[in-house]
């Protein structure tokens, strides 16, 4: 270690998070399950490239009129 260096900065926000995760191990497998709840789905590929064939192309203005 250099005799120069100086501690690492950490901002208020991570000694917060940190500290908060101390006091609080369950939290991240709180986050987690609250992430699969939400965000972590099985996706299927066929009915969305399905849905993506069937759209129809917006006009590049939509508000203009057939003049």
């Amino acid at each position: 270690m250099s005799f120069f260096r100086r501690p690492d900065y950490q901002s208020d926000t991570t000694q917060f998070i940190n500290k908060l995760k101390e006091q609080k191990p369950e939290l991240d497998t709180q986050q987690q399950a609250g992430r699969a709840l939400l965000w972590d789905k099985q996706v299927d590929r066929d009915i969305w490239k399905e849905y993506n064939e069937g759209r129809v192309a917006q006009k590049p203005y939509v508000y203009q009129t057939n003049t």
